[in-house]
């Protein structure tokens, strides 16, 4: 399994987070298909937010990165995004 992290934070990262709690059932409705999708996590924090997508290979990782990545630039290209982190790695351990 593979796992992406992707960390917003600064400049309208607070806003897309009030974005994609209001959007919620989008957001579900877009990451819900992804081929070998095992989980995925959407999260506040001070900043801004995070999310955790575990799939079962990396191209379900790629997927997600670019359905996250489109839905960004649709529907919050206003906010100007100041920065975002992204880890990606091999699962150790996933308990579910």
């Amino acid at each position: 399994m593979q796992i992406v992290i992707r960390t917003y934070y600064g400049k309208g990262a607070k806003k897309l987070f009030d974005l994609l709690e209001q959007r919620q059932g989008e957001v579900q409705s877009l990451m819900r298909p992804i081929e070998g999708l095992v989980s995925y996590t959407l999260a506040r924090n001070g900043d801004g937010g995070f999310s955790v997508t575990v799939c079962q290979d990396e191209r379900g990782i790629d997927q997600s990165v670019k359905t996250a990545r489109d839905f960004i630039a649709k529907h919050a290209p206003e906010m100007n995004i100041a920065a975002m982190h992204v880890s990606e790695g091999s699962v150790i351990t996933h308990i579910n």
